[in-house]
């Protein structure tokens, strides 16, 4: 398009010049004789005519030349821009796209957690709907809080007492009366409180949990609360906090009673702690039992200081003679340097018998060269 501009331009000038040349040539045709002046100027004009529509045309070239290299400036400049912004996009897309990635990555792990924790759910409510799983599931959880704490011989699992009954654990204490902890735990009772909807069936569940808690108490305090044989009172093991907390929050009573038979109820961070104590009161006991054997090593101990306080005082009686010894060696030294010195200045007379001495040698200087 741009480059039909001049053509156009330049037929349009064109037509133009020929119009104005018709019109003269009509003028002059009215006239009988043309005047040699009239065909000059025709002629003038003429020339102007084709000068201003070469100029027009030149200047319809550069108008073009310009136009073209601003839009090309333009195009490339679009260009580049567009270019860039593609570029940017492209390049926050993918960032985006790997984002989207990396979380659903996350999001599909989650999901696979939880869904694993759904199964485990579901075997942990199977467990604990049996009496002897859920039995063997304390026992698990109880012994391997003791197992981490204490050494293997300050515990034992199934221990016969002297009334042949067989507690879960005995933990081992300094005066050789063990600690009892049972592990076995009425849980349907709290399991029908926790499933209750109505005010009834609560009220006979947690009648039901009174009921089973104070059995389970006086079972323990009877079978393994032996006066002088084990400890003046028993941990009764809840493998889990949130029966712990449901316990002391709706039967309080229940605890307080436990707490009169000796019997405490302890949840497993209780249980923690409480081998941690027995953990360093068994401590305190070795400490103690070896506390002579340590006197007698502190004396030992301060015997041989003493007797290295004597050698060092030795070794310093020894050093101070030494150093009178080279003292007085020293001084000796000195005076045999200055005897020397005054055989060295003494000056012998001649007596006449100069030929029965030895002449001493004759020093001579070594010349240059020599």
């Amino acid at each position: 398009m741009t480059e039909s501009l001049p053509t156009i331009a330049a037929i349009v000038v064109g037509c133009a010049a020929l119009i104005v040349l018709g019109v003269v040539l009509w003028r002059t045709r009215k006239a009988p004789y043309p005047q040699a002046s009239v065909m000059t100027e025709l002629a003038q004009r003429q020339i102007d005519s084709a000068t201003r529509l070469e100029a027009m045309i030149r200047m319809l070239g550069d108008h073009q030349s310009q136009l073209q290299h601003a839009v090309n400036e333009r195009l490339d400049t679009v260009s580049h821009r567009l270019g860039d912004s593609i570029q940017k996009t492209t390049q926050n897309t993918t960032e985006n796209l790997q984002k989207l990635h990396e979380r659903l990555a996350v999001i599909d792990t989650a999901q696979k957690n939880i869904t694993e924790l759904a199964t485990q759910v579901t075997s942990l409510q199977s467990v604990l709907s049996n009496k002897q799983s859920r039995g063997a599931f304390g026992q698990g959880r109880m012994e391997i809080i003791v197992r981490d704490g204490l050494p293997k011989d300050c515990y034992a699992f199934q221990h016969t007492l002297t009334n042949k009954m067989r507690p879960d654990c005995v933990v081992f204490l300094p005066d050789n009366r063990p600690l009892v902890i049972d592990a076995k735990f009425p849980l349907e009772a709290i399991s029908a409180y926790r499933d209750c909807k109505g005010d009834d069936e609560r009220r006979q569940a947690a009648a039901r949990v009174r009921q089973d808690m104070t059995k389970h108490i006086s079972d323990i305090a009877q079978k393994y609360l032996i006066p002088g044989e084990t400890q003046d009172l028993a941990l009764m093991f809840v493998p889990s906090e949130s029966v712990y907390a449901e316990l002391h929050e709706g039967f309080d009573d229940v605890v307080q009673r436990a707490f009169n038979a000796k019997v405490v109820i302890v949840s497993p961070s209780l249980l923690m702690i409480a081998i941690h104590v027995i953990q360093q009161i068994q401590k305190d006991a070795r400490m103690r039992e070896a506390a002579g054997q340590i006197q007698a090593e502190v004396g030992r101990l301060i015997d041989d200081v003493e007797r290295m306080h004597e050698r060092v005082l030795k070794l310093q009686g020894h050093f101070n003679q030494a150093n009178d010894d080279v003292r007085q060696i020293l001084i000796s030294a000195e005076k045999v340097e200055k005897r020397g010195a005054r055989i060295k200045d003494v000056e012998f007379e001649s007596d006449g018998r100069d030929a029965d001495i030895i002449p001493a040698p004759v020093v001579r200087k070594l010349e240059a060269g020599e």
